[in-house]
């Protein structure tokens, strides 16, 4: 089933890419990482837990930890809480979240609901690590187009737009036709979710 979108886009430039979604490659880029993956779901399990806590728990160097659940923190997927000299991390939620709240919670249902959530996070955020996949999905948004279409719209090369539809595809986000390429309508929240940030 194809995607249906509300609205036309004439036009992708990769400058509007860069301006209009840093938050979904940027964000995608930061879950991408089975260990981030791991500190995530490790603070759904148990939160408010301190850097040290977390390294522990997950047999990860301190300085590693810290690192990870800054990015988490940066892209808004955590809160820190200081207390004292002592600082505590746990999973946003709607008051904190704000953009990506529909993110957290899909993340959400993926930690409580699969027996194996990172590898299918991981595979998901990796369909947008990418700003030019960005720039193809909203290409799409509009409907079918053929890939010389696809490439007017973005402005990306032939062989590298090639590149990053078979990205796409891979991932179920895109379905290519007789000559045409779609988005692919998506039933399952992270997916959804994330087309949907794609599509804006």
């Amino acid at each position: 089933m194809l995607a249906k979108c509300y609205h036309t886009l004439q036009s992708v430039s990769m400058t509007a890419v860069h301006k209009l979604h840093p938050t979904l490659w940027r964000t995608c880029r930061v879950l991408a990482n089975r260990n981030r993956l791991r500190i995530f779901g490790c603070l759904l399990q148990q939160p408010d837990q301190t850097v040290t806590a977390v390294s522990n728990r997950l047999h990860l160097p301190v300085a590693v930890t810290s690192q990870y659940l800054r990015a988490l923190e940066a892209r808004s997927l955590l809160v820190a809480r200081h207390k004292g000299s002592f600082v505590s991390y746990r999973v946003s939620d709607g008051e904190t979240a704000g953009v990506v709240q529909p993110l957290v919670t899909a993340l959400r249902v993926v930690f409580q609901r699969e027996r194996d959530p990172i590898r299918i996070v991981f595979k998901l955020a990796t369909a947008f690590t990418h700003p030019r996949r960005v720039a193809a999905a909203q290409a799409l948004a509009g409907g079918a187009q053929t890939l010389l279409e696809l490439q007017d719209r973005t402005g990306i090369s032939i062989p590298a737009l090639m590149r990053h539809l078979a990205k796409l595809e891979a991932r179920g986000f895109m379905v290519r036709g007789n000559r045409t390429y779609s988005l692919v309508s998506q039933r399952a929240p992270l997916p959804r979710v994330l087309a949907a940030m794609a599509c804006e």
